[in-house]
């Protein structure tokens, strides 16, 4: 029987995990809740989603929509779900979630202490085997975990020191800046990342600074990793190319900047240009026989939608063993274009 999958709050994430679900064959996409029945809501419909209520309270906005009823309505039809609100909303819906007693994922907008255990599926997916409650970190920690953990596998990492210009806002959020600025976010040593990541890798020494500009594209990360044991240029590629989430782009092939990656994204059929993939610069990678440095690039909609699906599964323990689900996924996804 496929796992019963409700998605509680339909927009960036939600609309994204949504689209995951409905693409695995042992999962069953419950349902999706919206505030208001705004364009996402109506879309949703219009694909046979059904769509409900965020509350009881807010059932007077969808006069005239075809609501199925309201939360507490989707989550006590359904085995798991995915919280996809707002950043530190999530975290007030836990007492509700925990009475209907369905296990439950949140994103890497809330605290770690919200479910005590933050997932990457690349890291720990078997330490998420049957959990009531999982944190799927966040946009920029997934993209340094899936780096980090495939260097360490490879060729052992002794210390990490990461730069991370971030994107001011997503491309819908025209009400969020910096504008015409270059802002430190935050001033201070270490950013959060470093610190999220250890939620995941905790023996690794990182630290991160993070800087906000203006674009909605992407976020670039500037890595300087020091290795275990002398890695060539040719080395990291090649470990890098058996990576499915990871994908190589070369500058001498035009693609040479995050604008150039989206319009590849657009090309090869990407929904909203999504890539789920990890970007990595082929020219950026150099080695100093154990200090090496690379530059990448994250999608910050679309990254940490496989790890949602890849939680799913192990939470519900539909799939022990980690390799097994982490390619169920990648295929339905279309991930791993070379």
């Amino acid at each position: 029987m496929a796992i019963r999958v409700a998605i509680n709050g339909y927009g960036t994430i939600g609309k994204r995990v949504a689209d995951a679900v409905l693409k695995q064959n042992d999962m069953k996409l419950a349902g999706v809740t919206k505030t208001k029945p705004n364009y996402e809501a109506k879309l949703a419909l219009d694909r046979k989603i059904r769509v409900f209520s965020s509350s009881a309270e807010n059932l007077k906005f969808f006069e005239g929509f075809k609501v199925s009823g309201t939360l507490d309505d989707l989550l006590s039809e359904s085995d798991i779900v995915v919280d996809c609100t707002p950043g530190k909303i999530g975290a007030t819906y836990k007492p509700l979630y925990e009475k209907h007693k369905v296990k439950a994922i949140f994103q890497g907008g809330e605290k770690h202490d919200v479910a005590g255990f933050s997932f990457n599926a690349y890291c720990n997916y078997k330490d998420a085997l049957g959990r009531d409650l999982v944190r799927v970190v966040s946009c920029n920690t997934t993209g340094l975990c899936r780096m980090i953990s495939k260097l360490d596998c490879n060729f052992g990492v002794k210390k990490v020191r990461a730069v991370l210009v971030r994107r001011g806002a997503d491309p819908s959020e025209d009400k969020k800046g910096p504008i015409n600025s270059i802002v430190p976010d935050p001033v201070t040593i270490p950013s959060h990342h470093g610190p999220d990541v250890q939620k995941v890798l905790p023996n690794v020494d990182i630290t991160t600074v993070a800087l906000a500009v203006p674009t909605t594209l992407m976020h670039v990360h500037y890595l300087n990793v020091d290795l275990n044991k002398e890695a060539s240029e040719a080395d990291i590629i090649g470990a890098l190319s058996k990576q499915r989430r990871i994908i190589l782009f070369s500058a001498a092939e035009g693609i040479d900047s995050t604008s150039a990656i989206i319009e590849f994204a657009r090309d090869i059929g990407r929904s909203r240009y999504d890539l789920q993939e990890l970007a990595v610069w082929k020219e950026s990678i150099k080695s100093f026989g154990r200090e090496i440095y690379l530059l990448q690039a994250v999608h910050q909609e679309s990254i940490a939608i496989p790890d949602n699906i890849d939680a799913i599964r192990a939470m519900t323990r539909l799939v022990e063993a980690p390799e097994e689900s982490i390619a169920m996924t990648d295929e339905s996804l279309g991930l791993g274009r070379k």
